[in-house]
């Protein structure tokens, strides 16, 4: 239908312009192509047919703002200058060349830092790791910062967080940690970062991008993603949580999001174990009533996380994370699916929705458990799901339709979807579990956020339309948090 209005109106220009030429033969070329200008209206909108443009309108109508909306938000702890570049280019100047891929948990030379970049490039993996070496790590970052095309950008969950919520212009935003001078100079205007946040060098951390397909000798990217490496102190050790803890009596916040838990991985066993007892008795010095999001991000250390699921977790309210946190989670804490080493491609729906469910089971509130834990926010490459327990929020149909939305809009750098530039790749139809007799749910792009519910619990589901040329990977999952907390409603239950 679509195929044959755009021939008729194509035929009704070249019949307008043909009378015109047989009644006024003698008129010139240049009126002519006036005349064919003013006939021409503005180019045709993306096809309405195709299951992308159809879900882009599906979600703008689906993306409605909470009845009570967030006024101030406080974000910390972790902040950063990104350096972005290409990882390939770096290796290159670094005179690496593609050999055996090998994780390795901290990194300790170039030598670690090829075969981990070699390993999660193969992949197609996000990936975060810490380097050990203080000398060499500040070597790489100049060669780094002065190749062509290296680009400074803001860095760091918290910072990246503040950053995206400070672009509505209603809400005021208060960023802890550690704050240098050129992060500072970065940073939005409607950013507030307390005097005792700032200090006088920067910590830089360097993104490895990849591009989807990008070969590096016998090396080809599945995905395009990024390796990122530090050697930070500051962030590893959390130094900003009690500046952060400080700041808010006087700030009186009605969202508080904090990052950097991860960050502590290249710390001593004894210093996480203390840092994490702190970290819980600063959350619960938040004042009840304020809900209390905690971004996670890549790991590696097993036990560590296994203490962050039992001790953090009860103490916040909502959690972010992406594939690879929520199998390592698993695995670590002894889950659902825990005997799966990674995902085979696309997370499978069904274990996924497993996982989800047995967080907020074990872990999340309840009548029997004192416990925080209402909302989880899952996001990969190509849909999202966001969890909640019935009774604590409202509006997550927009909540989790504006996640996946900001996932294609940044990815793409554009202002709104256009369907042209993006892909729809998630699973047409799925069981929503495996450890138990789900449901199958086939996706209409008219109707793009499914829902289902298991045992108390809600899960809405929604595809993502993934850029098919993507600009910036850096700081997605962020944004895509940011976005789902902007639109999501807390429920007026306070805190425990």
């Amino acid at each position: 239908m679509a195929l044959w209005r755009g021939s008729a109106y194509a035929g009704f220009l070249a019949l307008a312009v043909g009378c015109v030429l047989l009644l006024e033969p003698q008129l010139p070329g240049s009126a002519l192509r006036s005349l064919w200008s003013s006939l021409q209206l503005a180019p045709a909108p993306p096809e309405p047919g195709s299951p992308e443009g159809r879900l882009a309108a599906a979600w703008d109508a689906l993306i409605v703002r909470p009845a009570r909306r967030w006024r101030r938000v406080a974000v910390g702890v972790n902040a950063c200058v990104d350096v972005v570049l290409s990882g390939v280019k770096l290796l290159q100047a670094l005179g690496r060349s593609p050999g055996n891929g090998k994780d390795h948990t901290i990194l300790h030379s170039r030598n670690d830092l090829e075969e981990a970049f070699v390993h999660f490039m193969g992949k197609g993996a996000a990936a975060e790791r810490f380097f050990s070496d203080k000398e060499a790590f500040h070597d790489i970052a100049q060669i780094a910062s002065e190749l062509p095309g290296a680009q400074h950008y803001v860095g760091g969950n918290a910072a990246l967080i503040g950053q995206k919520f400070a672009t509505n212009s209603d809400l005021k935003v208060l960023l802890c940690g550690p704050v240098g001078p050129k992060l500072h100079e970065l940073l939005d205007d409607n950013v507030f970062v307390p005097p005792e946040s700032l200090q006088e060098v920067d910590e830089f951390h360097l993104i490895l991008e990849y591009q989807a397909g990008e070969e590096w000798g016998w090396l080809k990217a599945p995905h395009a993603n990024r390796f990122i490496f530090s050697h930070d102190l500051s962030n590893g050790a959390m130094n900003m949580l009690e500046v952060f803890v400080a700041s808010l009596e006087e700030f009186q916040p009605d969202l508080v999001v904090l990052s950097g838990l991860h960050m502590m991985e290249g710390q001593s066993k004894e210093l996480q174990r203390k840092r994490l007892l702190e970290v819980v008795t600063s959350i619960s010095d938040i004042p009840t009533g304020i809900p209390v999001h905690l971004e996670l991000a890549s790991m590696t250390n097993k036990e560590f996380m296994r203490s962050i699921v039992h001790q953090v977790f009860p103490a916040v309210t909502s959690l972010g994370l992406n594939e690879q946190e929520l199998l390592f989670l698993s695995q670590a804490a002894s889950g659902p699916h825990s005997s799966l080493s990674s995902w085979n491609g696309v997370p499978d729906v069904g274990m996924v929705s497993d996982i989800l469910f047995w967080i907020l089971k074990e872990h999340g509130r309840s009548k029997s458990r004192a416990s925080d834990l209402t909302r989880i926010h899952f996001h990969t490459l190509v849909y999202h799901i966001l969890a909640t327990v019935d009774g604590h929020w409202a509006n997550q149909l927009a909540a989790v339709a504006a996640g996946a939305r900001v996932a294609g809009t940044q990815a793409c750098a554009m202002e709104a979807i256009d369907a042209n530039r993006v892909s729809l790749r998630a699973p047409h139809e799925f069981m929503t579990s495996h450890s138990e007799v789900g449901s199958r749910i086939v996706i209409n792009p008219n109707e793009p956020v499914a829902e289902w519910h298991r045992e108390g619990i809600s899960f809405h589901f929604t595809p993502v339309l993934v850029c098919k040329d993507p600009i910036r990977t850096v700081g997605l999952g962020d944004a895509i948090s940011s976005e789902g907390l902007f639109y999501s409603e807390v429920a007026l239950t306070p805190r425990k």
